[in-house]
């Protein structure tokens, strides 16, 4: 055992067991051509949902069934894993495929043969392409290398999201669990209200980070060397080829799986640190940022299909360190299940606080003045609390 970790084992004869399954994430941008293959196959439009029905339905069933792998590389093996170039080109293949099947849809789309019910799969299917690419994008824009932050932008392209690879790195990571990160998303805080909070927020964010790098160095930020602004430049070169590829009725499809697709990134947001806070130290700062301060789950599929973004403690930790190489932590708060379950959950408020509000709580020892609150909030969470003290039998005192 490692200190706060889970078990790992000796590292001279340390294999990584799931090298072989790491290939699987790129099942996801290869379902639209499954879609596509069945719909030309049937004529049916339910072909279009095959690829939300695989990421929301077929996949928690499997991690359910398959269960947790809390298994960690030892870190002397690390230098080694990190290094295999193989892990990095499985980041770099999804991107092909995801513009590969972007094209393939947008040709569907242009042909208007689909009933409306097949062209809202055929939105979904996209979006959820282009919304877990998204978590390719996250992968590679922390990384030093020059070629894999600008793969990142190509990645976040068409979702319009390019500004994500400057609030995430330089805004959320610093402000991560507490009151001022758009990105976290406070307890009793259903995720219809967090969407406009952290999209507005998150927008503004980078656009503030990112000029006030350029006016420390009394420079315009019109240019393209600012990293918002090469990186909607791409989403506007991108679109503008696929007008004129098939028309511009493809406008609307366009803009749709782009809200579809970092709708999906934003409710991940919403998930990685619902109700967490770190607390003001003696000095009046933030404390350290650790493992208590962001959800986990060790899901085995769902793991493998968004390159172990679920074990988010150690990422915040150590931005820098490769997804194959990301701990498991036993002080991190524990996800009931895997992202693809728990995005379902958050869609509906009733559900999600059922099943997370208490875990929030616990995680606090019942101090809900320790945990980062939806201020409208407040008040009712403090009466349902005092409520179930109330309702506690007291122990028998003899």
């Amino acid at each position: 055992m490692t200190s706060g970790t889970a078990p790992t084992v000796p590292s001279r004869t340390w294999r990584d067991p799931r090298k072989p399954l790491w290939p699987l994430a790129l099942l996801v941008p290869v379902l639209p051509f499954l879609a596509w293959w069945g719909w030309h196959a049937t004529g049916g439009t339910w072909a279009w949902w095959l690829t939300p029905l695989v990421v929301f339905g077929a996949i928690p069933a499997i991690d359910l069934l398959i269960g947790d792998d809390r298994r960690n590389p030892p870190e002397e093996a690390v230098p080694r894993l990190a290094a295999d170039g193989y892990y990095r080109w499985l980041t770099y293949l999804y991107l092909p495929a995801q513009y590969a099947a972007l094209v393939l849809c947008c040709a569907v789309w242009a042909g208007g043969r689909l009933s409306w019910l097949g062209a809202a799969g055929l939105v979904a299917t996209v979006g959820v392409v282009n919304g877990i690419a998204i978590n390719t994008a996250h992968e590679l824009g922390h990384k030093r290398e020059t070629a894999e932050r600008w793969l990142s932008k190509v990645a976040l392209a068409p979702t319009g999201y390019g500004h994500f690879h400057v609030e995430h790195n330089r805004g959320h990571h610093t402000r991560v669990a507490t009151p001022e990160d758009p990105a976290s998303s406070r307890l009793g805080e259903s995720f219809w209200a967090f969407w406009p909070r952290t999209v507005v927020g998150g927008l503004r964010s980078a656009w503030r980070l990112e000029t006030s790098r350029f006016r420390l160095r009394d420079r315009s930020p019109w240019t393209w060397r600012n990293d918002v602004l090469n990186a909607w430049a791409m989403t506007v070169l991108l679109f503008a080829v696929l007008l004129l590829a098939f028309g511009p009725g493809v406008l609307l499809f366009l803009v749709l799986q782009a809200v579809v697709g970092f709708s999906l990134l934003e409710v991940v947001n919403y998930l990685e640190h619902y109700g967490l806070a770190r607390q003001r130290t003696p000095a009046g700062r933030y404390e350290k940022v650790d493992p208590r301060h962001s959800w986990n789950s060790d899901r085995t599929v769902t793991n493998v299909f968004l390159f172990q973004l679920q074990r988010h403690s150690d990422h915040h930790a150590n931005p820098l360190r490769r997804y194959q190489t990301l701990r498991s932590f036993d002080s991190s708060p524990r996800l009931p299940a895997g992202y693809a379950t728990m995005v379902v959950a958050a869609l509906v408020p009733p559900l999600w606080r059922r099943v997370m509000d208490h875990r929030v709580l616990a995680h606090y020892g019942g101090d809900l003045g320790r945990a980062n609150v939806h201020p409208p909030a407040w008040d009712r969470l403090r009466e349902r609390q005092r409520g179930r003290a109330a309702a506690t039998p007291r122990p028998y005192a003899g």
